[in-house]
């Protein structure tokens, strides 16, 4: 009798596991919990500056109406206080805000992004296996979700709110969306759907443009001798890019009297920053060393064990979550497959100016900005695992959640 019931639940169980609708309330429940640990699950942290931004458009203004109790990184002009950040976030938020007010929740709304992230991933690697893009079976789909979920620097952005944070989500999930949709739609639409979701992802974190790289070679590619049809598709696909980008070089002029000005030389920086910004200004080849080494190098919970304040300056991609080491493998292994370069051209590039950048995403546990180009590294990292032991697959996974376990309580106790 138990073999029989044993039997009839294990085919539940792995249908279960396939759906994305399932990570997406598993991780749900999971970071809201975690969530907790910095204060109430449905906090609204002092840095919740699209809710202010969403809140100036509802009333027909580009400058803020309501004033946060905080101004620090808003931009100052002509005595009104802008974002200097894209305002797709705050666009997104325009509904919520127009129901529950700037008091609206960032931590809870943070929870929802991150969740959707983690089902999204879930669709995008079962559809990678379907379509033949890269052969994954259900062990190795499984350990990448868990990996992604809870041992990548996902896990500190998912659960505590902010600005930053719900910017990059936010950005994380429209490039996501976009390679899933490269790879489940055909014909106009996909192409369509994709130009709508990167240049979402553009105006929110403008170089997340670059992630593009790879979707748009394979719809290239998928449908090349779909001519001269194509011809049509391709301008489908830069339509929306093109008409939203217009509008976000209006914004910008409306604003700041220059359709490229984004207010960042008028921002409340921190101190930390400001005589790096009046000799380098915001991008620089000056900053690529010390990026570089907090991004790749640097290992954080050495920091903590000695105290080190340098621990939120981030933390190595690689050796915090060993299991993207596999993408080198990937590289090698498909090195004669196209769809590996435009992956990999997609994270070079999408990584240029974040290595340009003044700051390595202070405050943070992590590598935070590789969140950017995380959804190509994975599906690079994927072609890196076939023939790997499950074991040793597992073993990595398991030694990347552990080594987030860490920054989660540290950062917590930042956050209060």
């Amino acid at each position: 009798m138990n073999s029989k019931k044993q039997s009839s639940l294990q085919p539940f169980l792995l249908t279960l596991l396939e759906k994305p609708l399932f990570w997406f309330w598993l991780a749900f429940v999971i970071y809201f919990i975690l969530s907790i640990s910095g204060g109430s699950p449905f906090r609204v942290r002092q840095h919740a500056y699209f809710n202010y931004l969403a809140d100036a458009f509802l009333h027909g203004q580009l400058n803020l109406r309501i004033l946060p109790s905080n101004l620090h990184d808003l931009s100052f002009f002509n005595d009104q206080y802008f974002l200097y950040w894209p305002p797709m976030p705050a666009i997104v938020l325009m509904l919520f805000v127009a129901v529950f007010g700037v008091g609206f929740s960032d931590v809870f709304f943070a929870v929802v992004l991150a969740s959707a992230n983690v089902a999204t991933i879930a669709a995008l690697l079962r559809a990678a296996d379907r379509k033949g893009l890269i052969p994954l079976n259900f062990n190795d789909r499984l350990a990448f979700v868990l990996f992604f979920a809870f041992g990548t620097v996902h896990i500190i952005l998912a659960i505590f709110g902010t600005v930053w944070f719900t910017a990059q989500l936010l950005g994380f999930l429209f490039v996501a969306l976009a390679y899933l949709c490269a790879l489940e739609l055909d014909g106009a639409f996909s192409f369509l759907a994709v130009g709508l979701f990167m240049a979402c992802a553009m105006l929110t974190r403008n170089h997340l443009l670059f992630t593009g790289i790879w979707p748009a070679y394979y719809l290239l590619s998928k449908n090349w001798n779909n001519r001269p049809k194509i011809y049509g598709f391709v301008l489908l696909a830069l339509l929306l890019p093109l008409v939203m980008g217009s509008l976000f070089l209006a914004y910008n002029f409306a604003r700041f009297g220059s359709p490229f000005d984004l207010g960042i030389a008028y921002h409340k920086m921190s101190p930390f920053f400001v005589d790096d910004y009046k000799k380098y200004g915001a991008f620089s080849v000056h900053y690529i060393p010390i990026n570089f080494y907090y991004q790749y190098i640097h290992y954080p919970i050495l920091s903590i064990l000695q105290r080190n304040s340098d621990v939120y300056m981030g933390g190595s991609l690689f050796l915090l979550s060993p299991l993207f080491f596999f993408a080198f493998r990937g590289i090698f292994r498909e090195r004669r497959n196209p769809n590996v370069w435009m992956l990999f051209i997609s994270i070079l590039a999408t990584s240029i100016p974040i290595l340009l950048l003044m700051g390595t995403g202070w405050v943070q546990y992590g590598p935070r900005y590789t969140l950017d180009f995380t959804v190509p590294l994975i599906l690079l990292t994927a072609y890196g695992i076939p023939r790997v032991s499950r074991r040793l697959l597992m073993w990595l996974v398991a030694l990347s959640i552990m080594q987030y376990t860490p920054g989660v309580i540290l950062f917590a106790k930042y956050q209060q």
